[in-house]
């Protein structure tokens, strides 16, 4: 019998606005079509996804899930999935992308929950998608999120973060009810997955640590060799070269926002030298990081001084 042929895996990469790290995808433009996709891809944020019309399927993890207008689709980074409408149809979608970690680490200061997403390798495929008859409460938030990223009348980003903080805690007890069975039914190795996603996991977390590929490898059970050429063929990309490259977006983010030296940033971001920094920075960048952040800080002194004008503060 002929080997099952497994799926191409793509990586979409998304980077968020700094000064509001919340990414809103919406319009005419984000029409799903009816041809089914033989790549599944994933993010390395965390995914809300709102069907406004029609119907389709979305594939997670082997599962074939249907979805309908209403639905709002929860999808973890790193996960793999693609979508498609059914036949004849166009389904039109917002979507959210934000890293929960980052946005809502000062509201979790002081709470016992150390996990800020639940475990991919639990997670079913069924419970990402919440229909709005069920989940009425999930529906109403995820979609005034939406609308008040597109208006962006004056206190927007406070109500959508007071939003997409309700909205993320109760996505988040709905799937820490499943999680239990889903841990029962999915002890499998993770070949049928994403094979690649500790190392994933690892480097969002770690990127400042002294990381070694021999390390990566073997938190995926794979040998060197094997594990370089996996990585690739799904990342378009070396995984040192990627760990440099989240060195540098966090390093881009101290940058545009903080008064640190270059050195000090480029210490915390796991560069064991300037000169290194400074090499992989341009190389990435295409300007040095002094010449970057002049910029990029320009910028944000002229979208601030937009904002105040706006709303009536100057």
């Amino acid at each position: 019998m002929p080997r099952k042929k497994q799926p191409i895996i793509e990586y979409r990469h998304y980077s968020l606005p700094i000064h509001f790290p919340i990414l809103l995808l919406s319009g005419e433009r984000w029409k799903i079509s009816d041809i089914k996709s033989e790549h599944l891809h994933f993010h390395n944020h965390l995914e809300i996804g709102i069907c406004h019309s029609d119907s389709g399927i979305m594939e997670i993890k082997g599962e074939s899930v249907p979805f309908k207008a209403g639905d709002v689709t929860f999808i973890p980074r790193y996960l793999p999935h693609t979508t498609y409408s059914s036949p004849n149809e166009a389904s039109l979608w917002s979507y959210l992308f934000f890293s929960p970690e980052d946005l809502f680490q000062q509201s979790f200061k002081s709470s016992a929950y150390s996990n800020f997403e639940p475990n991919l390798r639990a997670i079913k495929g069924l419970n990402c998608i919440l229909n709005r008859e069920e989940h009425p409460r999930i529906y109403t938030l995820a979609t005034s999120v939406v609308e008040e990223l597109k208006q962006k009348n004056p206190f927007y980003q406070e109500s959508a973060y007071g939003l997409l903080l309700s909205l993320y805690i109760e996505l988040l007890r709905i799937h820490s009810r499943n999680e239990p069975l889903a841990d029962q039914e999915t002890q499998h190795n993770l070949k049928g997955d994403l094979v690649i996603s500790p190392v994933l996991e690892y480097i969002t977390k770690n990127y400042m640590s002294p990381i070694t590929i021999d390390f990566l490898a073997d938190l995926c059970h794979l040998s060197t060799t094997h594990f370089r050429r996996k990585f690739h063929d799904i990342m378009g990309t070396a995984p040192l070269d990627f760990l440099n490259s989240t060195r540098i977006e966090e390093a881009c983010k101290q940058l545009k926002s903080t008064d640190a030296s270059i050195l000090s940033i480029s210490e915390q971001v796991g560069f064991q030298s300037i000169s290194s920094f400074n090499r992989c920075f341009s190389k990435l960048m295409g300007k040095s990081p002094k010449e970057w952040r002049k910029g990029a800080q320009s910028e944000v002194q002229s979208a601030k001084a937009s904002i105040l004008e706006f709303t009536g503060w100057v």
